[in-house]
């Protein structure tokens, strides 16, 4: 009788969720997927999977890719911080045509892990660029803000006048909330200002609002166009000295 010892070799999928609680990040996770099973969930079921805002540049900085340089990855952190409540964490590698996940650490209370897993090298490579280009999950709010922040990074614009541009987020009305404590959704856009040594930062930031029944690329242009036309430094609301 032959015994077939060879590695399994999984398939990982990865799914964009806009969490419940939103309120440590408000873009999606992009969560992994291994044979259809969310194999986190039971081991770090308060954790969220990297959020979509670190799958903005290039390959090689994506939370999830390999490399012959083992990385150890936070692969799921709570709503709080890891060094409240744990976090789950892998060390990810490429071995030839293969990508492992081993060493599993959870620093939660829970201390289980899942298995190691190995994956076929160009499946998953095609998944995490798949997970990079999906627009899909997106709702009115979320491209706005991607689309505005692209205008407004390409401008140069801020730093014009001295600043620099630090984010641009899409606000989602606050779960559990009666309606009238609810504020609109909308994207927030912050950005700074370096007085010189000694004396300190100067932070900006616009509140903008977002509606649903109009299409999202005209919402950007008008954001942007709203923003690009005077010193920002006048127009937006100085949040701290």
């Amino acid at each position: 009788m032959c015994v077939d010892d060879r590695p399994t070799i999984s398939t990982l999928t990865l799914r964009h969720r806009i969490p419940d609680d939103w309120a440590a990040d408000p873009w999606a996770e992009v969560r992994p997927l291994i044979d259809g099973v969310d194999v986190l969930k039971e081991v770090h079921p308060a954790g969220l999977a990297p959020s979509r805002r670190y799958w903005t540049g290039p390959a090689e900085t994506w939370p999830l890719t390999a490399t012959e340089t083992p990385r150890r990855v936070m692969i799921t952190e709570p709503a709080c911080t890891s060094g409240c409540c744990g976090a789950l964490y892998v060390t990810v590698r490429r071995v030839g045509d293969r990508v492992t996940w081993e060493a599993w650490e959870n620093t939660g209370d829970v201390t289980a892990v899942p298995p190691d897993f190995r994956f076929d090298a160009a499946q998953y490579e095609a998944g995490l660029a798949r997970a990079a280009a999906d627009r899909d999950w997106e709702e009115p709010v979320d491209t706005v803000a991607r689309l505005l922040e692209r205008t407004l990074a390409a401008s140069g614009w801020f730093e014009r006048w001295g600043c620099v541009l630090t984010g641009v987020s899409p606000r989602r009305e606050e779960p559990g909330l009666p309606e009238e404590l609810t504020s609109p959704e909308g994207v927030d856009v912050e950005f700074r200002q370096d007085r010189g040594p000694g004396a300190g930062t100067n932070r900006y930031g616009y509140e903008l609002f977002v509606v649903r029944d109009q299409p999202a690329e005209e919402q950007a242009r008008r954001l942007a166009d709203r923003i690009l036309s005077d010193d920002p430094r006048k127009t937006a609301e100085l949040q701290e000295g």
